[in-house]
């Protein structure tokens, strides 16, 4: 089981959640808000405004390992816009997960 972590910019979460809805097995999603930087090197010598905090969303998934890996590729997919800030995404094990 792993848990699946994105931080994406809020246009993109519409188009996401139902391309997510729509994957066999996929168990849910939890979306909180959320503010972010990017990095001073990744923006080279342009001023940018994403060097303040910049409103995103945090969706957290939950999944069986294969479900978790078509999460993945469905949210660097439909989360990138090809512009800095797009946010970041990442997988860690989950031990156990129990639903209440």
């Amino acid at each position: 089981m792993k848990k699946v972590t994105a931080i994406v910019r809020p246009a993109r979460l519409e188009a996401l959640r139902g391309t997510l809805r729509r994957l066999p097995g996929f168990p849910g999603m939890t979306v909180t808000s959320c503010g972010g930087i990017t990095a001073p090197d990744r923006l080279g010598d342009a001023a940018d405004p994403l060097t303040d905090f910049t409103p995103k969303v945090r969706v957290e998934v939950v999944a069986e390992d294969d479900v978790a890996l078509l999460v993945v590729d469905a949210i660097r997919k439909f989360a990138a816009t090809g512009q800095i800030g797009d946010g970041i995404v990442w997988l860690v094990p989950v031990e156990a997960a129990w639903r209440i």
